[in-house]
Order: C-alpha cells, then sequence, then structure tokens
C-alpha cells in the first residue's frame, strides 16, 4: 500500500482523531515507560492543532496534525528508496506537490525536517472543504512505508490492535477492553486492570488529559 493507496483507505477525519487518541491511550496503559512508547497523542500541539505521533524506536514515524482547516500527515520510512536521505536530501518527486496554502505551516514544521528538508516519505492531507484524503502526484512511488506506517489507523477496528499489541508486548489481552478505548469510553479502573494488571486509574491522570482523553 503506498500513499496513492492509503488515501483511498482511510476513514473520515473524525475517524482517524478517535483511533489516533485510543492508540495513545491504550500504549499509556501498556507501557509506563514514556521513553518507549509507539502512539502519542498531543491535544495541546499548539493553541488551535492536535497532533498524533508515532515512533517506533527504528527511526520510523509519523505526525498526523488536526487543525481547524483540516488534517496533515507526514510518514517517514526510513528505509524506503523514497527517503530524502536516498536521494541527497531532496524530498520525492510530486510528495509535497499541491499542498493547500492552509498546510504550509505544518509542511514547514521544523519538527519534522532535517536541515529543512521534510522527514517524510508519505505525505497527505484533508482540508475541511475537501470530500476526500489527498495527496501530491508522486512518481514511480511503491515502498513508500505508508503501509506498515498507518496501517491501524486505515483499519480503525480494535481486532487490528488487539493484533498488533499481542504481539508487539508479547501479552493476551482483553478485546472488550480494547474496544471500550476505541468507543473513547471513560477510563475505568476495571479495564486498565483488564489491559495491565499492573497499572491503576489513578496512574494515568497526567497523560489522559494530554492526550484529552474523556474523563468519567
Amino acid at each position: 500500500m503506498s500513499v496513492l493507496e492509503l488515501v483511498r483507505r482511510l476513514p473520515e477525519p473524525a475517524v482517524v482523531r478517535r483511533v489516533s487518541r485510543a492508540l495513545a491511550v491504550l500504549d499509556v496503559v501498556l507501557n509506563d515507560d514514556e521513553r518507549t512508547r509507539y502512539f502519542e497523542f498531543d491535544a495541546r500541539w499548539s493553541a488551535t492543532e492536535e497532533a498524533a505521533l508515532m515512533r517506533d524506536g527504528s527511526g520510523n514515524e509519523y505526525s498526523v496534525v488536526f487543525s481547524p482547516d483540516g488534517v496533515f500527515g507526514y510518514g517517514f520510512d526510513h528505509e524506503s528508496p523514497v527517503s530524502p536521505y536516498a536521494n541527497g536530501m531532496r524530498s520525492w518527486p510530486g510528495l509535497l506537490d499541491g499542498v493547500p496554502e492552509v498546510f504550509q505551516e505544518q509542511r514547514d514544521d521544523k519538527a519534522f525536517s532535517d536541515d529543512g528538508v521534510p522527514r517524510a516519505t508519505v505525505c497527505f492531507w484533508r482540508t475541511t472543504e475537501d470530500d476526500a484524503w489527498r495527496c501530491g502526484p508522486v512518481e514511480n512511488v511503491g515502498a513508500d512505508g505508508a503501509d506498515k506506517l498507518f496501517e491501524l489507523i486505515a483499519d480503525g477496528r480494535p481486532e487490528a490492535y488487539l493484533t498488533f499489541a499481542e504481539e508487539y508486548y508479547e501479552v493476551a489481552l482483553d478485546l472488550e477492553a480494547i474496544r471500550h478505548v476505541y468507543a473513547l469510553m471513560p477510563l475505568t479502573e476495571y479495564v486498565v486492570t483488564s489491559l495491565n494488571r499492573h497499572r491503576r486509574l489513578t496512574d494515568l491522570t497526567d497523560d489522559i488529559a494530554e492526550i484529552g482523553y474523556p474523563r468519567s
């Protein structure tokens, strides 16, 4: 799946935001070490923006910024031939073409660039006026990493996270508890301990506030 396929598979922006928030909460429950968490969600990215972030610890990452103008996303597969590091620190042809003016700030955000070049092999967006996700006219794009980077968001099902997390964390998990979080229902002690018997709801107060997850 390249970015050309990804923009056809992504669900509506509200679903992308909901799933992204849920992924961050699930990682907070399962992993008490914030340095090694896979998914994050910052509800205070700026005064008007929220951001979903992924870092896999091996050099692959993504950022999806939600603003009043819509949604802008970057993905970076460090082994992809589309990487700027494999192309003389130049973005892949067509990758950034057509980015709407309202997303210029997100496109050029220094947090997602090196030496002024976006750290990206995948780029997509959707303004509030769009009726579909969009990307640039990328040329000969194949192994851009869109599939492995954004599969959980594109899939959108709790079952997909269950499969991922049981392999990543090497533990058996409760699907109903994951469904509870995916629905953004307020966390309970039972849900937390069903996912991780070593965690308590009070352990999560600050993280839940940062993520912007509903409280009871």
